[in-house]
């Protein structure tokens, strides 16, 4: 009899131990069916936005979600792979660019949450300040079209340049100069890649350089510029880009909402100390 109580005893042990890890494995997996993570897979450029996105992977996790990061070094293919199905989401582009390419390439895609905002530098081998930047100085930017007004605004912003009054200066070019008191030079045929070497190259007086490339090349978008464009009221703000539609998927929120947590906020602030600032701060 005892043998045989024993025997009951264990056999009602083990199934009560195997009932509680599944439990455990299922709260684990929130989100999941049946203890199954959910694929998720996002395009981003390797710095900064793999980077955050690697910082979210296990947090994610937890919350049911495997993050696969595919990572790009331009900023043409990431669409391209979003509209061929190929990816989730994307996270590497500004708001502005994005409305750019969806009207060029007549992509039906949606922002679904804005993340953070990468202040674009204007950085010199020659000169230490954009006073000494002399009459006839040659300033090299980007071929991306997106980035003109941008770029512009920021000149004007620090006494460079004027634009035509009431211009939208996400649209402004180089047409739209109407003083140019030290007739700087534009010289805007360089993917925006190659503007980190250009610049260590010493060519031109002047080069423009969007953080995520300066910090990519080692630069330190912080000290490095001799003029950084302010982030308050920046449109610029790199965002989750998703086909239209998929902004409503919860693994969509759930992603966006840990990118936009104050745990991958501070991360934000810790890891690039300025040179890549949370969207949460963009107002204040």
């Amino acid at each position: 009899m005892k043998k045989w109580l024993g025997a009951l005893f264990a056999a009602v042990l083990v199934f009560a131990l195997a009932a509680c890890g599944g439990n455990d494995n299922n709260n684990a997996a929130e989100g999941g069916k049946g203890g199954e993570l959910v694929k998720l897979k996002v395009g981003a450029s390797n710095v900064p936005h793999a980077e955050i996105l690697e910082k979210a992977k296990p947090i994610l996790k937890e919350k049911g979600i495997d993050l696969e990061i595919i990572t790009f070094q331009d900023y043409i293919l990431p669409n391209k792979a979003l509209a061929d199905k190929d990816i989730d989401a994307n996270y590497f582009q500004h708001i502005p660019y994005l409305e750019s390419q969806m009207k060029e390439h007549g992509y039906d895609f949606v922002n679904a949450g804005g993340i953070h905002i990468e202040p674009i530098g204007l950085y010199s081998k020659k000169y230490k300040s954009i006073e000494e930047l002399p009459d006839g100085a040659t300033v090299i930017m980007s071929n991306s079209v997106a980035d003109h007004g941008r770029i512009l605004s920021m000149l004007q912003e620090k006494g460079l340049i004027k634009l035509k009054p009431g211009i939208d200066k996400t649209k402004a070019t180089v047409n739209d100069i109407v003083e140019n008191p030290k007739h700087l030079k534009f010289k805007a045929d360089v993917d925006a890649g190659l503007l980190p070497q250009i610049y260590k190259n010493g060519e031109g007086d002047a080069v423009l350089i969007n953080a995520n490339y300066a910090l990519d090349a080692g630069l330190d978008p912080a000290k490095d510029p001799i003029a950084v464009e302010s982030p308050k009221n920046n449109p610029y703000v790199n965002i989750v880009a998703v086909r239209k539609g998929d902004e409503n998927r919860k693994e969509i929120k759930t992603l966006v909402e840990v990118l936009q947590s104050k745990e991958i906020q501070d991360f934000i602030k810790e890891k690039y100390h300025g040179a890549v600032i949370p969207a949460a701060t963009n107002n204040q």
